[in-house]
């Protein structure tokens, strides 16, 4: 089985990535961004999105009730039954849902983002938290009767309400409970980078080991998904590959030796 991660950007070809899964005919889950299209309906709505970094320097989404709305919107709304209709089209019967749906993915309310203004260190409050539990129940109730999970946020807290989290950490958890043979992580680039500006300096095998020195040399957003890519390794003690979701065939490179393999 293949966790498929395909990340939230405009450039990201979906179509081709699940045109690759009906060929390689394997059950698979996808867990699915739409950052982009969260964004626009942003605009449209006439909402502001506000980024905070923490004064440990991890930058996140602050999540307000508007913010939730965007997301049940954009990511278990427009985007994941458009993902599930394309796989419908091409013979791959999924199920979409978000981590409220039957309880799926849940997980506990962060206590606060400690951020740094004015001079002073203060606490953000807001609906974000990390995964701590997978409804494996449901999950292998689908997966047993040929069903192929889209999934995507929001997840839910303790307390039943609907929660943002990062895609990174969901995988995570997804990964820790079905032992996938492999990872994939599509994003808007060849692979992981060593100078985020050139596209040509892809990096194409990474060792385990090596993760927690490439944390420190990046910052911000980027320094939380290296994070989430350490624990993610460390968890599922398996194959996982950072490909460019931009190419006509994205899983097929991928699985032919494209991106960055780390194992």
């Amino acid at each position: 089985m293949y966790i498929i991660k395909i990340g939230g950007g405009a450039g990201i070809n979906i179509d081709g990535i699940l045109s690759d899964l009906a060929v390689q005919a394997k059950p698979f889950i996808i867990v699915h961004g739409a950052n982009a299209l969260r964004d626009e309906i942003v605009q449209k709505l006439g909402m502001e999105k506000t980024v905070l970094t923490s004064v440990s320097g991890y930058s996140s989404v602050f999540s307000d009730a508007d913010a939730i709305d965007a997301i049940l919107m954009s990511y278990a709304g427009l985007k994941n039954k458009r993902i599930v209709e394309g796989c419908q089209k091409l013979g791959l019967n999924a199920v979409g849902l978000s981590g409220i749906d039957g309880q799926l993915i849940q997980g506990r309310r962060n206590k606060g983002i400690r951020v740094r203004e004015n001079g002073k260190n203060l606490i953000k409050r807001d609906f974000s938290g990390k995964p701590a539990t997978i409804n494996t129940d449901l999950l292998s109730l689908l997966l047993d009767n040929g069903y192929n999970p889209v999934l995507c946020i929001p997840i839910l807290d303790e307390n039943g309400y609907a929660i943002n989290s990062e895609n990174d950490d969901i995988v995570t958890c997804l990964a820790s409970v079905t032992s996938p043979e492999c990872v994939f992580q599509f994003i808007e680039a060849p692979g992981f980078l060593d100078n985020p500006k050139d596209e040509s300096s892809v990096v194409g095998a990474m060792s385990g080991a090596e993760l927690e020195s490439r944390e420190a040399q990046v910052e911000g957003r980027m320094k939380r998904k290296m994070l989430a890519l350490r624990n993610l390794f460390e968890q599922s003690g398996g194959r996982v590959v950072i490909a460019d979701g931009r190419t006509e065939h994205p899983l097929q490179d991928a699985l032919a030796g494209s991106g960055t393999v780390i194992q």
